[in-house]
């Protein structure tokens, strides 16, 4: 199962650096989400520090919804996904293979550019350090979570759409916990049951999002 989920992996990597377009829309998404509002609601200093954890937050979740109709549509129109249904290795492994290729390509690159917020919205390096441990452990679960929905659209006409409205409803918690662990550490300087709580999201998604999307895109192939 191993030597499974390495080769899914290496082999999304691959095809996504032959799409760089796919992998940089996301990223500049976030970066000009995050900028226009400083241009928006002023360059109040106390203004921008006070909404910075909810944009960022809120820019991550919509960059990352980006990639997610593409994660298993390619595979199911050029049939490979037809290969992975049958194949003796458990799909819900393949599966974890595409969602962390996925989120090594959409969410990772999100968590690296944190800084910039940090010099945008005026923010301190302890905050920028809380931010980053939030999106490192929130947007897998926005990856994960997002398979689901884009493994029950599968081969549907607005299939986008469709899974802005099934997962949307999910992301909220991590949202939540996410954006107020940033502003605890800049209100109070304590963020850690936050970040546990995260910690405990991504541990729950990386043992049931795998098997309910397996079951999800044998559902949608049928």
């Amino acid at each position: 199962m191993l030597n499974v989920f390495r080769t899914i992996l290496v082999r999304d990597l691959m095809l996504a650096m032959r799409r760089k377009t796919d992998i940089l829309s996301t990223l500049f998404f976030f970066i000009i989400v995050i900028s226009l509002f400083p241009l928006g609601v002023g360059v109040d200093k106390n203004m921008l520090i006070k909404i910075a954890p909810g944009i960022a937050w809120v820019a991550a979740l919509l960059a990352s919804m980006l990639a997610l109709e593409r994660l298993f549509s390619s595979d199911y129109e050029d049939g490979t996904l037809e290969q992975m249904l049958i194949a003796p290795q458990p799909l819900s492994v393949i599966v974890l293979a595409k969602v962390v290729a996925h989120w090594l390509l959409t969410g990772l690159p999100l968590v690296l550019i944190v800084p910039l917020v940090g010099l945008q919205y005026h923010l301190s390096n302890d905050a920028v350090l809380v931010m980053m441990l939030a999106l490192l452990l929130g947007t897998p679960i926005l990856s994960l979570l997002g398979a689901i929905g884009a493994a029950l659209t599968l081969g549907v006409r607005g299939g986008g759409i469709l899974i802005s409205l099934l997962i949307l409803p999910l992301y909220i918690p991590v949202l939540v916990y996410g954006s107020g662990a940033v502003s605890a550490s800049m209100m109070a300087g304590e963020s850690q049951a936050y970040l546990l709580l995260l910690g405990a999201f991504l541990i729950l998604t990386l043992l049931f999002s795998p098997l309910a999307t397996a079951v999800a895109l044998r559902i949608s192939s049928e």
